[in-house]
């Protein structure tokens, strides 16, 4: 159930234009409109969350109760849960359920799970129809999906070495695979761009880019076609933005570091400073703005908003321990992020940020 929040954030998003370099404006009206309760565990682990716009459906990797979450994004409120899946055993790198990604011509959900599996949510039945072995140990984590060559590709971050799998979504069967034997922490979110049809693969750290690099893969060849190397990133977070341009949510010590790249050149546009440690982030093209879920931030943990046009930070909005999920709704612009327990919602919730309705 949808409640609100007792005492909704202040926060500094400002509806700001200018390119300036005065600080950006307190919001006006945006607040934490309320908080969404879902059943039976408190919501202590999660992990990749997704927004299906066209049926204004949010979807959450919910770990604490081994399924996922479906909410209903207009009326805030939880409709059901999607089972199946493993959940929590102890260490994320075996959890699941992790990465979720919607196929929606298929009405399906495509979702990654500790086992080292991919299960196929059939949305209509709302139950697992397929289970797909990506051949690990560890879990299969996040994962995207080109539309065009029907593919789906997931991460196996755990893995020695780590390594990506690219499944056909129409017969559901592996095309390929990639390994990152030159990385040195893992993989993490890749992203599909439409416009240059590859797939964009965040490696945080390697030999040769201790920085952090963004592998440039092919989906038809099934091979890494470039290598973007970062300096002070540690990427995590990926989203494909306007302009031929790519946020990378970093991660890398104890300053805060945010980095749009130009994804056909690899050339750093721009650096911005008052956002970072971040894992998911999301690009919303109805406000043409990015979300990055930072949990790490030095400051506490936010959520981080920039301006995907100007490249200028529009503010940070505090939200709680270990919230490192965001997906934003582009018909509303309401932004939703799961949060741990804590003072405010005692049992975990997922908080609905936006504007007065």
């Amino acid at each position: 159930m949808a409640r609100t929040w007792p005492c909704p954030f202040t926060t500094i998003l400002g509806m700001v234009l200018s390119l300036t370099l005065t600080p950006p404006a307190v919001a006006q009206g945006l607040r934490l409109l309320a908080t969404i309760e879902v059943p039976d565990a408190p919501l202590e682990s999660f992990d990749i969350s997704w927004v299906d716009p066209a049926t204004h459906t949010y979807y959450l990797a919910d770990r604490s109760n081994g399924g996922v979450d479906v909410i209903d994004t207009r009326a805030h409120r939880f409709v059901r849960r999607i089972g199946g899946f493993v959940g929590m055993r102890g260490k994320n790198a075996v959890s699941g359920p992790d990465g979720v990604v919607l196929v929606a011509e298929r009405h399906e959900l495509w979702v990654g799970d500790g086992d080292s599996t991919v299960k196929v949510v059939d949305l209509q039945t709302q139950a697992v129809v397929a289970t797909l072995a990506t051949g690990g140990s560890k879990r299969a984590d996040e994962l995207d999906y080109d539309p065009v060559d029907q593919v789906v590709l997931i991460a196996n971050p755990d893995d020695d070495p780590p390594f990506v799998t690219l499944i056909s979504t129409t017969t559901r069967t592996i095309r390929g695979k990639l390994a990152f034997a030159d990385a040195t922490d893992g993989i993490e979110q890749p992203v599909w761009d439409p416009v240059t049809r590859r797939f964009y693969q965040a490696v945080p750290e390697t030999k040769a880019n201790p920085g952090g690099e963004v592998a440039v893969i092919d989906p038809r060849t099934m091979t890494v076609t470039a290598t973007l190397p970062v300096t002070l990133c540690h990427p995590h977070g990926l989203a494909v933005g306007p302009n031929d341009e790519l946020l990378l949510g970093c991660s890398a010590g104890k300053d805060a570091r945010s980095i749009i790249l130009n994804r056909r050149t690899g050339a750093v546009v721009a650096t911005l400073t008052e956002v970072g440690g971040s894992d998911q982030v999301w690009y919303n093209p109805g406000d043409q703005r990015y979300y990055l879920a930072a949990r790490e931030n030095p400051s506490g943990p936010v959520v981080g908003v920039i301006d995907a046009q100007t490249h200028r930070w529009l503010g940070n909005v505090p939200t709680a321990k270990n919230a490192h999920s965001v997906a934003v709704d582009a018909m509303t612009n309401e932004v939703f992020v799961p949060l741990t327990p804590h003072a405010g919602c005692p049992r975990g919730c997922v908080g609905v940020y936006g504007t007065s309705r």
